[in-house]
């Protein structure tokens, strides 16, 4: 597995842990977890300049207002991905959630394929048709439109996809980004506690900590995705990207005990097939170049 790989893989495992983090402190609402969250990661990326003494280099990455216009996109998409991610994990609907990120890689593969005419050799189009079959397994077991897992597909698909073709790097695109996001989200903690809702003017030190380390715990994997997705093809990063909806169906059903049923274990066993079947292509690859060297 290559560097790139490794990168994403890496962030996956991160995400897929993060509803613990969450977790950590469930009377906080939504709406300020995100916002204290963006302020955080704010906060910890220019920590990062600082340090690299790169900050100029930021401003240089809006040549024009299409690029300008590129990162205010990345930057709603982002909002809105976390906004629902965070009140299904506060409303113990990991579960939901995590069928949102099974969809994902689907939807980060098909964009691959249709926008970026990227190809797919037999064995990883094989392992994408079993995945969607196990996908559509869990999604039928719902008995209902999905609305949080489609949403969350959708918006961090069209997220890659962007960042993909975005010429700043993981850092500065993020920093960007915030830079969208950052004012809008100091006015609305500062209307919240004017009307006396919110977390601001309201000390409580482990919450306040809490709220600090969503910087870190939101760029580290942002960064690292984003890294990697510049590395790798888009199908990659969507097969790749499995990993995160796993480790949160066992937090879901092991850890929390939110219920479930057999149909959601038909689609869980399905969708690891497919991950079986596609991680024996680049073992072959290797075998073959070896037999003929």
């Amino acid at each position: 597995m290559n560097r790139g790989a490794l990168t994403a893989l890496a962030a996956y495992v991160l995400w897929g842990l993060s509803p613990i983090y969450w977790r950590l402190v469930d009377d906080v609402a939504s709406i300020d977890v995100v916002l204290g969250r963006t302020v955080a990661t704010g906060l910890f990326l220019l920590a990062l300049h600082l340090g690299g003494k790169t900050l100029h280099r930021v401003r240089s990455q809006v040549t024009s207002p299409r690029a300008a216009g590129m990162f205010v996109l990345t930057a709603a998409l982002l909002g809105s991905n976390w906004l629902i991610f965070v009140w299904a994990v506060n409303n113990e609907r990991v579960l939901e959630a995590s069928l949102g990120y099974f969809i994902n890689p689907l939807v980060s593969v098909v964009l691959g394929v249709v926008v970026l005419r990227e190809r797919l050799r037999l064995l990883p189009m094989l392992s994408v048709g079993i995945a969607a079959v196990g996908v559509v397994v869990l999604a039928l077991d719902v008995g209902a439109v999905p609305w949080v897992s489609l949403t969350l597909a959708l918006t961090f698909g069209a997220y890659g996809l962007i960042r993909k073709t975005s010429p700043a790097g993981s850092l500065d695109g993020l920093t960007l980004e915030m830079c969208v996001l950052i004012p809008i989200a100091v006015a609305a903690l500062a209307f919240r506690a004017f009307a006396g809702d919110g977390v601001v003017g309201v000390s409580v030190p482990g919450r306040d900590v809490w709220l600090l380390g969503a910087g870190v715990m939101t760029a580290a994997p942002l960064l690292l995705f984003a890294n990697a997705a510049r590395q790798i093809e888009l199908w990659l990063v969507g097969m790749l990207q499995f990993t995160a909806p796993t480790i949160q169906f066992f937090l879901g059903t092991v850890v929390w005990d939110e219920p479930w049923s057999g149909g959601q274990a038909v689609g869980f066993i399905i969708i690891w097939l497919a991950l079986i079947a596609f991680a024996t292509e680049p073992i072959k690859r290797q075998r073959d170049r070896i037999a003929v060297s």
